[in-house]
């Protein structure tokens, strides 16, 4: 079941489905080097992806 709403270009990630949708039960982003302020999306990770690999 996709998180609706939720879009990822991330094909590679096992939670990744056609249609850039994400399949994961839930999404956990956080701020690079901690912390919980972010000026630029380019500060933020996602923590929920996982190789399709592993």
């Amino acid at each position: 079941m996709s998180l609706p709403g939720v879009k990822c270009k991330v094909s590679s990630c096992k939670y990744w489905k056609s249609g850039e949708q994400c399949d994961a039960s839930a999404i956990e982003v956080n701020v690079d080097g901690g912390g919980s302020n972010a000026r630029q999306s380019e500060q933020t990770n996602c923590h929920t992806f996982e190789s399709k690999n592993s």
